[in-house]
């Protein structure tokens, strides 16, 4: 399946662990699958993804469809999740200590976490809507012969009492 690697490789990227020390393929490809459940109940898409938690599988495959928005919705969404894990994490050693002379401060950590996690998900937002208002009927009418738009289309042959004026 290409978005094991390919999706993968996208969410390693974006939260910047592309040396492979931070999170395992397994992980990710967990995070990526919870995101792309997410993202299947967000927005509809021409496909109909199948999205296995457990078994850890998305078909068909996003990639191999080429469905590049479904793909980059749920890449940002794993991110918004993985970034919000981080952030709770994170923020259990939001410590300062003084101790003479000597201070640490964790605290500027976690907040980092945080705001990383507010861009992602702002952004997963921002793409979602994006998607949803280009894929829509928004701006379209129908316009029939009671409609207010098609008396005014009419206007010019009739009167308001319908005598044709041709």
């Amino acid at each position: 399946m290409a978005w094991k690697t390919d999706l993968v490789l996208m969410l390693r990227s974006l939260v910047g662990d592309l040396d492979m020390t931070t999170y395992t393929d397994e992980r990710l490809k967990q995070i990526i699958v919870a995101g792309a459940y997410n993202v299947a109940n967000d927005a509809d898409f021409t496909e109909n993804y199948t999205i296995d938690i457990t078994a850890v599988s998305i078909s068909p495959d996003p990639v191999e469809k080429n469905d590049t928005d479904f793909s980059c919705l749920t890449v940002f969404k794993s991110a918004c999740i993985l970034m919000g894990s981080e952030a709770k994490t994170q923020s259990t050693n939001a410590i300062a200590i003084k101790d003479g002379p000597s201070s640490i401060d964790l605290r500027a950590v976690s907040k980092n976490y945080y705001t990383l996690y507010k861009d992602f998900c702002d952004k997963y937002e921002e793409i979602l809507k994006t998607y949803q208002y280009n894929n829509t009927l928004v701006g379209q009418v129908i316009l029939g012969p009671y409609s207010p738009g098609g008396m005014i289309l009419g206007a010019s042959q009739f009167d308001f009492r319908g005598n044709n004026f041709n």
